[in-house]
This record gives C-alpha cells, structure tokens and sequence, in this order.
C-alpha cells in the first residue's frame, strides 16, 4: 500500500476552506453551478500555487498569502466618483452589485447574481486549467458582477465603468462582457477600497467581428489589501482591443492577461504602468494568443520600483502554425529608485509559423545620481575640459612606470609625481564598483586619463 501524504495547509489555506462551508448557503446558484463551486474547491484544497509552478515561479502565492479576512456583508462603503467624467457607473459594493441605473441605447445590463441563480452561467465557471488559481478561487466564492451586453453596431458615448470596491472583507466578483460585431465602446474597471481586503476579480470579454474595444484596469488598492485579477478576451474578424492596466497599491497583487485572436486581421494593443512603493509585491502576467493569420500585438509595460518593492512581468506571446503574417511586438522597461526594489522580467516567444515579425526585448535601469557637465555652467564646464586636457597631455609625455600599488606618473609640469590607487567607492544607487586613479600634481578632483 502506498501512502501519500497529504500537505498541511497554511493559515490562508485553511481559511479559504473554512470561508466557503460558512458562506455556502448564501451564495446564488442551481445545482449545476455549486457542482462547479465544489471542483473549483477542491483544486484549492490541493493547495495554493508555489514556484514549482513554471507560471508562478515569481509569485509564491502559498508563501505570499499570509492570511484571509472574512465576508462581512454589513460593511458599507459608497461609490467613487468615476476615472473619466460623465462615466455610467456600475458598482459592486462589498461584492454586491446594485440595480442598473437608466442604460443608453444598445447598452444592456444584467446582474450576475440573477444568472447564478438560474444556471444559465455555470459553464463558465470552468477553470482554464491546473494553474488557474485565479479562475478556481473566483469560481467557488463568486457572488455577483454584471453583464454587459453591447449590441451590434452601436456606440455608446459615455464611458460605462465597472467599480468593485471593499470596506475589508472578501469581495469576488465577475464581468461578462460582449461587444457585437461592428460596435465601438469604452469600459473602465476599477479595483480599490479600504482595509486589509482580500479580492478576486475575473473578466471574460468578447470582441465581435470589426468592432472596437479600450478597456482601463485601475487598480489603487490600498496597501495591506490583496487583488487576484484576471482579464480574458478573444477577438474576432478585423476586431480592435486596447488594454490599459496601471497598478498602483495593494500589498499582494496578481494581474493576468490573456488574450485570443481567433479571427483574421485583429489587432491587440496593451499599455501598463506599475507603480510600486513600499514592501509590496505586484505581479502581471500576460498570455497572448495568435490563433488567426494577419494578426497583430504590440505590449508595452512600464515599471517604477522604489522602497522594497517588488514585480514581476511575465509575457508569452503564442504564435499557431497557422498564424501566418502575425506581426508581435513586446517591450518591458524598468526604473529602480532604491537599492532595495527588485523586479524580475520574463519575456518569452514560441513560434510555429514561418512567416512572421515578432521579437521582445526588456530593460532594467536606475537614475544616474553622479553631477552631470551639462547643468554646470559654460566657463565651469570649459575649465573642467581644459584641466583634464593638460593632464592627460602631461601623462601621454612621460607616461607611466610601474604596475603596482603606486605608480610614477610624469604631470604636466614634467616633475615626477607618485599616482595614488584610490579605494573602492560604492555607487550608493546601482551597487556597482569602479577603481578610481589620481595623479598628485594633476587637476584635483580628476580621474587620470592614463589609468
């Protein structure tokens, strides 16, 4: 008989569980959608995703969620005020959804919650897969969200923006959204509250055939909060998408992308900008899936790091065999403000087309704190040249004797003069070393040109 034994779960763990027996009997659902609540369970009982996960390697979330608050459905907290003015905003308060307000024409707006109810949402709780921890925990806790329905078409002009925010308890929403063929809209989702909240939010969005799509992801959770965000989209015939996403709070966040163009001549654009201070760890992930020939991807992440913060960006671009004349492009640029920062970039193309331009590249950089000739003034900046100019003429002529310690150094005025080795300086922002050698007698102040 072989015995397997079974891992011992964290405190996050255990809480998770806990949570779902104590707020079963009050989420909405037929016997079709708890069947799915129960396998998305169990693939949480199996445990957390740890860095033996290829695709959380960078995000030991076992280790990262220390603990997990509970529902509180009496907390109250009121809507914000919408990112773009004269928005029609949708809100989730404490993972509840509220009656939909007067809709433009074309826009239609259902609760989710009435979904769960009647079944008619339970096949996609489906979890994309083994390490779908985001889909799993989303599935078993979902409570509510909205459904929006764009018709062919048509072309809201307000912005329409899903809010979900948290007073501190546990929120896990989801947004179904479909934009028919040939329609152009605007969507903002918006992710904040206050405490120390725990939250998973999923998006699934389909573009129709021609139609155009800009999606804002803003997240400004506040510090000791915790986000699990995922963002699905597959994209139709000559369709248009353009993801914005800006992380800007929370202690522990997750923002997963992924992205199928199955019809030719789609166009997928993502824009994001990470701002990360504080003893935080922020993580976006992103999947990007060519399915259809003539298709085209341009991703540009930007990152700022300061404190002892710390990212994480992972992009895969997928191009099918028959994804011929794909043309993908994806780009990760990084400032580090602090010697504590750390960020971790993970760029990767898997081809199987012969026809295509793709390529990515990343970029890790801090601010160069060292004085610059240029802010001095004209007579500083010429001085400067003209003594660093008279001491490498100095040494060129009586060039240098010995490779020592201390070496003879010839200066300008052509009198032996010793060269002194400087210690090691530390560069205070990029950890870097560098030797520098002084001549006595030379410019003070000056690196000398023979060394």
């Amino acid at each position: 008989m072989n015995i397997h034994p079974v891992p011992q779960r964290t405190p996050a763990e255990a809480a998770l569980v806990e949570a779902f027996a104590d707020c079963l009997s009050e989420l909405p659902g037929d016997g079709s959608v708890m069947v799915r609540r129960d396998n998305a369970l169990e693939q949480v009982k199996a445990g957390l995703p740890t860095r033996r996960i290829e695709s959380w390697h960078y995000t030991d979330l076992r280790r990262l969620l220390t603990s997990v608050p509970s529902h509180d459905r009496t907390a109250s907290i009121a809507a914000m005020p919408p990112v773009l003015a004269g928005s029609l905003v949708l809100p989730v308060l404490n993972g509840v959804s509220s009656p939909p307000p007067a809709l433009p024409d074309g826009v239609g707006v259902e609760r989710l919650a009435d979904k769960l109810s009647d079944g008619s949402f339970s096949r996609a709780l489906e979890a994309q897969g083994a390490d779908d921890a985001i889909g799993a925990l989303n599935a078993a806790f979902v409570a509510d969200g909205y459904f929006v329905d764009i018709a062919a078409g048509a072309a809201p002009a307000a912005p329409i923006e899903l809010q979900n925010l948290h007073a501190g308890a546990q929120s896990h929403i989801r947004h179904p959204v479909r934009v028919g063929d040939g329609a152009s809209a605007t969507v903002v989702e918006r992710q904040s509250g206050s405490g120390a909240g725990f939250v998973t939010s999923v998006s699934n969005v389909v573009v129709g055939d021609g139609a155009e799509l800009r999606w804002l992801i803003v997240q400004d959770n506040p510090d000791e909060a915790t986000h699990l965000g995922q963002f699905n989209a597959w994209m139709g015939k000559d369709a248009r998408l353009l993801l914005f996403v800006m992380n800007a709070g929370g202690r522990l966040v997750r923002q997963e992308v992924r992205v199928t163009t199955k019809g030719e001549g789609g166009e997928f654009r993502l824009r994001g900008i990470n701002l990360l201070a504080g003893d935080t760890h922020t993580d976006v992930t992103m999947v990007i899936d060519h399915a259809a020939a003539g298709t085209v991807s341009t991703e540009v992440v930007r990152n700022i790091v300061t404190g002892r913060a710390r990212g994480v960006f992972q992009g895969r671009i997928n191009v099918h065999q028959q994804a011929q004349k794909t043309d993908a492009k994806m780009a990760c640029n990084t400032l580090l403000l602090s010697d504590d920062a750390e960020f971790s970039t993970k760029p990767e193309l898997e081809i199987f087309a012969d026809d295509v331009q793709c390529g990515h590249g990343a970029t890790v950089t801090e601010i160069d704190h060292r004085p610059q000739s240029s802010v001095l003034p004209d007579g500083a900046r010429h001085r400067r040249k003209d003594r660093a100019r008279a001491a490498g003429e100095g040494l060129r002529r009586g060039g240098h004797r010995g490779t020592g310690r201390r070496a003879g150094c010839r200066g300008a005025g052509g009198n032996a003069r010793q060269m002194v080795r400087q210690p090691w300086v530390r560069n205070e922002r990029s950890r870097k070393h560098r030797r520098r050698l002084r001549c006595r007698g030379c410019a003070p102040r000056l690196s000398c040109p023979g060394a």
